[in-house]
This record gives structure tokens, C-alpha cells and sequence, in this order.
């Protein structure tokens, strides 16, 4: 079944624009009620949100769709959304809802689905959703539902990723910096790191609707290092709007991605005989150095496409319970059901404490190769990639790269950009690979 509201990573869009509509909202909640409601009573929602303005709108219209399909709501409010996943199953709902835009900026949302398991819907099942709200069933006037806002839920979260810490083992000593980038975690990752006796510095705590990963967070870490640096913090974390991602800071200033926090857990799991799978789940824009480091441990690694939830069917199919994206998605299995910046960084914060050794020596485990990202804006509507100057430029990079490295071009699937990545060898031969089919991208979308 073919899919055109669903993205990466559920559906996104700039608010009060299609897709990110009321309409959609509700539209998507009474579909998603007539899939997921069980027989009988009980049938219930759960529904969070970062801290976007536009959240008010899409909770309400969602919160309309599901009490219209004879569901019960219970509406979290401000949550990380690896809670919402974990309250779907420790509330026995029947499906779970983050909104939130992730990383992008205050104007855009979006929609996340979990199933009952606690885990994002499969492609399939969002194919499912999709056809049911182009039928536009109407609802049954004998099943209505009640919603009810809930309290406790960043408290239950809390708790669960506290007990993530190899028992008996304290955060004491440890100053540490923590950007919310003002978003879902602005209460529950200092509390955390309080609670488990660190001495935390937030940042990024004051969510007003708009600042959310406004010059903040994992895509603007500068913030981070310059407050791990003026207050001699041992280590930096830096979470997303919604905190399923994470960048670390080392004590010197200087950014751990993702590649390197997995290289870490997986090495440390590996050796203490808890890595299931023997391999670690990445996707395709992973470093190759770290590819080469792990096989140097024996361990293997698994690529798959861009987007965190086909990282978690690898694992689950595979048998893994360690993996991620570069960009700071951590998926953690033996405590999560999806990407988790706070859990991600109190592993790293556990190795930290262990060791007694500074942050850039803990947490920077491999050299990667030189790799170069750019995103290209393009029309969405546009078919850049067809143009013919655009395939002889990646036709010219891809040769410049035989042998040495290689070349990814993938659109996104949260905004309308092309991602442009090299890495290999030779630093030269990168840059101007990404620079030449960068630069054949931008001059088609001029003349479109």
C-alpha cells in the first residue's frame, strides 16, 4: 500500500499547512482509532507533545478524532517522546501519539504513531491509516470517547531512565550540562541527572511555544560547549526538541555524534556479554571508520535507510539491542522502544564515571574518515534529481570517490531537501564531490 502522508518519521509538515492540519489531526486520530480500538471497553489513547504552540491545536484535533472512533484519551502533555512510547505499553493503551517536529524548527509539527508494543508503525501499518483517512468513515454515534489529561508522566519516564544506571553506581562528582533545547525534556533530563547526584547546568529550560531548538540543543551545540567550558563541566549533553536525540560535549568543548556514543555502548556491552546480535544496527550515513573500528572488536554492523524506526526493525529482526543514526538517535532495546537522548547519555555518563578519565578520552574511541553532509532545498514538487546535469555531476563525484570512499544522495523525508554525503580517504576528494553534484542541485532548482 502506497503512502503519501507519512514520511521518515510519521507526519510532518509546517503547522496549519497541509499536511499538518486540524482536519489531518482529527482525520488521523478517528483512522487511527478504528485500527487500533480493541472489542469491548477500554479501548484507550495516549497522546504527548513537545513544548511547539501548534501542539494545542493538533492534541485537540487528534484528541476529537480518537473520542469520535469510541476511544478514551489520556493526554500527557510536555513529554519526551521515548515516554510516550514507554507509557503506550505501562498504560496498556491501545496506540500512543508524540507530536512533535523533532529537530526542526518551532513552525513545523508533526505526528508520531506507536503501536501497543510501544514501537513506531511499520510502513504497512501507516499504509493502513492512510487508506482509512481517505475513506473518511464517519464515527459511530454509540461509541464515544472521554479524554482526561493525566499527571505523572515525566515522573514515571524519570524514574525509568534513572533505573537505565548499572546499579549502585552515582553521577556524584560529575558537573554536567544539560541543553533542553526548551523542549519535551525540559523538566525531566535535570531532574534526572539531579536526581542520580549530578550537578547539573540546564539550559534550554524556558519553553515558550516558539524557542523550541531555537539556536539550542543538539543542532546548535555551541551553546552547550560554551557553558561546558565557562562552567568546567565534565561532560555536555545536548538533547533535540522532542529528546530522542543526543550530542555529547567533552570536557574540551568539542562534539561526540552519535557514531561515536554507539561505538561506545556497543564496545562496553560487547565486552561485559550483553550485546545481543553481535552487531550493531546503523544506517547508511554512519562513518565508515567506525564500520572498520568495530570489526577490529568482532563486532559486526548492520546499515539500513535513513530514519530511526528502520534502525529498530533491523534490531528486532536481527536480534540486536544496540543502535542509531549519526545524528544522535541512540536506541538502547533493553530499555527502550525508540531513540532516547536522556538513556543514551547516562550510559555514556556511566562510562565516564567508571573510567576517571576525562570525556575526550572516554567517549572518542575511533578516527572517523573525513565526511562531508550538505542539504540542498529543493522544490518540493521538483524532480532535481532527473535533471541530467544533476546525474552526470553525481555520475563525476561517484568516480572521483571509486575505490576511496563513497557517495550518498537521499532526499529527505522530513523536509524538502536533499541530503549530499561523501566520505573517504582523501579529505580533498570529499569536499569537492558534495561540492560538485551540491552545487549541479542548486542550479536546477534555480531554473525550475
Amino acid at each position: 500500500m502506497s503512502r503519501t502522508l507519512f514520511g521518515t518519521d510519521g507526519v510532518r509538515g509546517l503547522a496549519n499547512a497541509h499536511p499538518m492540519t486540524a482536519e489531518i489531526a482529527l482525520a488521523l486520530g478517528r483512522a487511527a482509532a478504528r485500527r487500533f480500538r480493541r472489542d469491548g471497553s477500554g479501548a484507550r489513547a495516549v497522546i504527548g507533545k513537545d513544548t511547539r504552540l501548534s501542539g494545542y491545536m493538533i492534541e485537540s484535533a487528534l484528541q476529537a478524532g480518537f473520542t469520535s472512533g469510541g476511544m478514551d484519551v489520556l493526554l500527557l502533555g510536555p513529554v519526551p517522546t521515548p515516554a510516550v512510547g514507554m507509557l503506550t505499553r505501562s498504560l496498556r493503551a491501545d496506540v500512543g501519539v508524540m507530536i512533535s517536529a523533532s529537530h526542526n524548527p518551532y513552525a513545523d509539527n508533526g505526528v508520531k504513531l506507536f503501536g501497543p508494543d510501544g514501537f513506531k508503525l511499520s510502513d504497512d501499518q501507516e499504509a493502513e491509516i492512510e487508506a482509512l483517512v481517505a475513506a473518511a468513515a464517519p464515527g459511530d454515534p454509540a461509541l464515544i470517547g472521554r479524554a482526561k489529561r493525566i499527571d505523572g508522566g515525566v515522573e514515571r519516564y524519570v524514574e525509568v531512565a534513572k533505573a537505565t544506571l548499572p546499579r549502585g553506581l552515582s553521577l556524584e562528582g560529575l558537573k554536567v550540562v544539560v541543553d533542553c533545547a526548551n523542549g519535551a525534556a525540559y523538566r525531566a533530563a535535570p531532574a534526572a541527572l539531579w536526581e542520580l547526584g549530578a550537578e547539573v547546568i540546564a539550559l534550554g529550560v524556558a519553553p515558550n511555544g516558539t524557542n523550541i531548538n531555537d539556536g539550542c540543543g543538539s543542532t546548535a551545540p555551541a551553546a552547550c560547549a560554551a557553558a561546558v567550558l565557562a562552567h568546567g563541566a565534565h561532560l555536555g549533553v545536548a538533547l533535540d526538541g522532542d529528546a530522542d536525540r543526543v550530542i555529547l560535549i567533552d570536557e574540551a568543548g568539542q562534539v561526540v555524534d552519535g557514531d561515536q556514543i554507539m561505538a561506545l555502548i556497543a564496545a562496553r556491552w560487547a565486552a561485559a556479554g550483553r550485546l545481543s546480535g553481535g552487531a550493531l544496527v546503523a544506517t547508511v550515513m554512519s562513518n565508515l571508520g567506525l564500520e572498520r573500528w568495530l570489526a577490529g572488536l568482532g563486532v559486526g554492523m548492520i546499515r539500513t535507510k535513513v530514519g530511526d524506526r528502520y534502525v529498530v526493525e533491523a534490531m528486532r529482526a536481527r536480534g540486536c539491542n544496540v543502535g542509531g543514526e549519526q545524528s544522535g538517535h541512540v536506541i538502547l532495546t533493553d530499555f527502550a522502544t525508540t531513540g532516547d537522548g536522556l538513556i543514551a547519555a547516562l550510559q555514556a555518563l556511566a562510562a565516564v564515571a567508571e573510567s576517571g578519565q576525562p570525556a575526550s578520552r572516554t567517549l572518542r574511541l575511533f578516527e572517523p574518515l573525513p565526511q562531508k553532509l550538505v542539504s540542498v532545498r529543493v522544490d518540493p514538487g521538483g524532480a532535481a534529481l532527473d535533471r541530467p546535469a544533476v546525474r552526470a555531476a553525481i555520475a563525476d563525484a561517484e568516480a572521483r570517490l571509486k575505490g576511496s570512499g563513497r557517495l550518498l544522495i537521499r532526499p529527505s523525508g522530513t523536509e524538502p531537501v536533499i541530503r549530499v554525503m561523501a566520505e573517504g580517504e582523501d579529505r580533498a576528494s570529499v569536499e569537492a564531490a558534495v561540492a560538485e553534484v551540491s552545487d549541479a542541485l542548486t542550479d536546477a532548482t534555480s531554473a525550475s
